[in-house]
């Protein structure tokens, strides 16, 4: 399997296929994030892309934090590793960017997304109720990346 790839601001197609594995992979969300709300927040301060061929992970990193926006993987590309490597890269990136710290929010009714971060190190730390939908509460989970900067 090929490693994640910073990739260059996405346009044009480029943000239409990514949109389009964004929906496929939230079938059941209200609303999957379009070509235009993917560009707009790769256009923001610390924003970041990770891409591979099935998938992509958009994060951010501002000061020492760390933040997983979405990791998002074709359907049939699952349980192919792609998600892992995706959060590998993920972390790379942030730590690179001197980030001591990783959060994000998954669905409590993802077992499988939950699954994946567990197996790479990351612990809960709160939950948002009703953030994805009435009765579907975020959990938030955060990852400690580099030690913390004692001065």
């Amino acid at each position: 399997m090929s490693t994640p790839e910073d990739a260059r601001p996405a346009a044009g197609p480029e943000l239409d296929r990514l949109a389009a594995i964004h929906a496929a992979s939230f079938p059941d969300h209200p609303r999957p994030w379009s070509a235009q709300e993917i560009r707009d927040i790769l256009a923001t301060s610390g924003a970041f892309l990770i891409e591979l061929p099935q998938g992509f992970l958009i994060g951010r990193v501002l000061l020492d934090e760390a933040e997983l926006l979405t990791v998002a993987v074709a359907p049939e590309a699952r349980r192919q590793g792609i998600g892992a490597a995706l959060l590998q890269g993920f972390i790379a990136k942030a730590a690179l960017a001197c980030a001591t710290t990783a959060f994000l929010e998954v669905a409590s009714d993802n077992a499988p997304a939950q699954a994946l971060y567990a197996r790479g190190g990351w612990q809960p730390a709160g939950r948002r109720r009703n953030y994805y939908a009435p009765g579907i509460d975020a959990v938030v989970l955060t990852r400690k990346l580099l030690p913390d900067n004692p001065g």
